[in-house]
């Protein structure tokens, strides 16, 4: 009886194409990798008076304040700085989530 997934051939066979598509997504993961480095991802504060920006990666590229975000003092500039890190931080981890979940799917590995 010679079906998919009976005797050696057929297990080889299957490990042999899971080997393949491992192989491809390791290759899409570098291009992957190379694409968010080049990214820029913007993350404001609620009332828009901060920007952040960062690569893909995560990596921080630059902060923009607007001069009226300046005059509500330290503290008040604390939160926008950070709400907006967390936006973009957000949005990169969600992009990332996605891309990979897009370069895996349909890789069945044996076994697994």
């Amino acid at each position: 009886m010679a079906g998919k997934g009976f005797g050696p051939l057929g297990k080889m066979k299957e490990l042999a194409d899971a080997f393949k598509k491992a192989q491809e997504v390791q290759a899409g993961a570098q291009q992957l990798q190379n694409e968010l480095e080049q990214m820029e991802i913007e993350g404001t504060s609620e009332d828009g008076l901060v920007k952040v920006v960062m690569s893909g990666n995560q990596e921080p590229r630059r902060v923009e304040i607007s001069p009226d975000a300046m005059s509500q003092g330290a503290e008040a500039l604390s939160v926008s700085v950070t709400a907006a890190m967390t936006s973009a931080y957000e949005q990169s981890t969600e992009l990332m989530r996605g891309r990979m979940e897009e370069l895996t799917s349909g890789l069945n590995l044996p076994g697994m």
